[in-house]
């Protein structure tokens, strides 16, 4: 018995000597790995949904809050990063105290009471006070405060100011939002009202707020004020929430002129894109001398009053509700990819411009080649990879959609439209990059695409046109010797949205 149990025991030895040993759990990345950004969103774990609540006071500009976020870990972890600004008062992982510490200028290590495995789903509870508008991280302050309330609106940062979170793209997450201010103020934000405003204390009022689908974090947005809601009913059966500050003066008949469009402008970029991917629509027109810009926030686009200062615009509407497919439902996978963002929304414009008569994409394609000399230094940003500082430069706008128009005609309309549908359903609710498009784009053409991407992306100077633009050159020069003007009645408006956009998100 004794020589059987020394057998046993050194054949076990034996075993156990050639089995690695656990790793111990250790610290989530302090980024996703965005080349860009390489400190924003987080590694370690895959959010679900937030569940914000917060109360704000507009005097004063004080915002307190209790955000819950549902995650799974995705590796043992020891603790994991959120990104958030304002002062934590405490955080709670599946119900067990957490100690947190702060770390570079929005960056919260949350230490968890026990380790947490791979594939465990995680409760996390952060509550938090602050002054947003007082807090500068990245270099400057992305929520705005208002003469009548706040506005947390940016790209590619304005989550921190407002709830913690995995702030990247990557991570998308669905949404309920809750916010308390007083009687006679109004909310906006995401997706449907899943229930009408209500008093709650005296003086109070909860405002509730659901998006359904996933969403990329900083497209989740708040507009605290005074606005006039107009509510609607879109032809595919959809609510339509617009709203509009009560303080736009002059710019109001011309913002309700174009905003009101928006149901109009998604049925007709549904036949461009393919199936609308959200449960609502909207937009939201701000005060004047606000943000100064227009965003895409996930079903309600915000617009800045300015836009309408010229007039009505649907252009910028245009613009915006492409983004519901191209940035918001197919996302970027890193800030590199921005021309998938911009370029596509800015292309739409010009598709506008067709489908109304002010203008075709050729004509559009030479009036912006030309608008540029080779010597400007317009042409040395490539807006397949412009670099962080460059991300809202006008070429990814402009150059961009010259980028997709010289893809359409190398492709032809009928591989190039399939391919705008096909890319929506392949990638929606996710993230894409530019490989994955030139891949999906040579797929169904059945062409090589390689020399069009990499002349129009990636070089530093301005392209020769090839027999495909030349032609569109004679055309153009053709119409200009037969008296026709070269210059689409939509230019000017068009090119207006370009560098305004440009202009306020280059900061």
């Amino acid at each position: 018995m004794r020589r059987a149990i020394v057998a046993v025991t050194a054949a076990l030895a034996v075993v156990l000597a050639g089995t690695p040993a656990q790793a111990a759990p250790a610290p989530g990345a302090p980024g996703i790995g965005d080349s860009y950004f390489p400190d924003y969103g987080n590694g370690g774990y895959d959010v679900s949904h937030y569940d914000i609540r917060v109360r704000y006071y507009p005097g004063s500009d004080v915002l307190t809050g209790t955000t819950t976020i549902l995650a799974r870990a995705t590796e043992d972890l020891s603790s994991f990063n959120l990104d958030f600004v304002l002062n934590v008062t405490s955080i709670k992982v599946n119900g067990w105290t957490a100690t947190y510490a702060r770390q570079g200028d929005h960056e919260v290590v949350v230490t968890a009471p026990r380790p947490i495995t791979r594939n465990q789903y995680l409760t996390i509870v952060v509550q938090y006070e602050g002054v947003p508008s007082e807090v500068v991280a990245a270099g400057y302050t992305a929520w705005t405060k208002t003469a009548d309330g706040a506005l947390a609106i940016g790209q590619p940062e304005i989550a921190w100011w407002w709830y913690p979170s995995n702030d990247h793209p990557r991570d998308k997450a669905t949404f309920d939002i809750s916010v308390l201010v007083p009687d006679g103020v109004e909310v906006l934000s995401n997706g449907v009202m899943p229930r009408a405003p209500r008093a709650e204390i005296p003086g109070w009022t909860r405002w509730s707020w659901r998006s359904a689908r996933p969403m990329a974090t900083y497209l989740a947005f708040m507009a605290i004020g005074q606005y006039e809601i107009v509510q609607d009913v879109a032809p595919n059966g959809q609510q339509v929430i617009n709203a509009y500050s009560e303080n736009l003066g002059e710019f109001a008949e011309s913002a309700r002129a174009s905003v009101q469009r928006t149901s109009e402008v998604v049925d007709w970029e549904q036949g461009v894109f393919g199936p609308y991917p959200f449960e609502a629509q909207g937009g939201v027109v701000v005060a004047p001398q606000t943000i100064g810009f227009a965003l895409e926030n996930q079903t309600r686009s915000t617009y800045a009053a300015e836009f309408f200062r010229r007039g009505s615009d649907p252009y910028v509407v245009v613009h915006e509700n492409a983004h519901q497919w191209f940035g918001d439902s197919v996302a970027v996978d890193t800030w590199q990819n921005i021309w998938l963002n911009e370029g596509f929304a800015s292309y739409a414009e010009w598709l506008w411009s067709e489908e109304t008569g002010e203008g075709t994409a050729d004509e559009l394609f030479e009036f912006y080649y030309n608008l540029y000399p080779a010597t400007s230094s317009f042409w040395t940003v490539k807006p397949g990879d412009p670099g962080p500082p460059n991300i809202f430069h006008p070429a990814v706008y402009d150059r961009g959609a010259m980028a997709v128009h010289q893809i359409r005609l190398a492709i032809g309309d009928n591989a190039f439209f399939a391919l705008l549908k096909a890319w929506t359903a392949a990638r929606k609710d996710s993230v894409g990059n530019i490989a994955q498009f030139q891949a999906l784009a040579e797929a169904i053409s059945g062409r090589d695409l390689d020399a069009v991407f990499t002349t129009w992306l990636y070089t530093p100077s301005k392209p020769t046109l090839g027999l495909a633009g030349a032609a569109s050159a004679r055309s153009a020069a053709a119409g200009a010797r037969a008296g026709v003007t070269a210059e689409p009645k939509s230019y000017q408006k068009i090119n207006a949205v370009h560098q305004d956009l440009a202009a306020a998100k280059g900061r």
